[in-house]
């Protein structure tokens, strides 16, 4: 799990982030397969 992981997801719960800003956050921030588990959407 990566460092950031729990703060992207609380953030993106709580819709302080959108899916683009999520998105962004893939290679910096989290994982593609964080990035999935977060929001239900594959990373393309």
């Amino acid at each position: 799990m990566s460092k950031n992981f729990n703060l992207v997801k609380e953030f993106y719960n709580d819709k302080l982030w959108s899916f683009k800003m999520t998105w962004n956050a893939v290679s910096r921030w989290i994982t593609a397969e964080e990035y999935q588990e977060i929001t239900g959407e594959e990373y393309k």
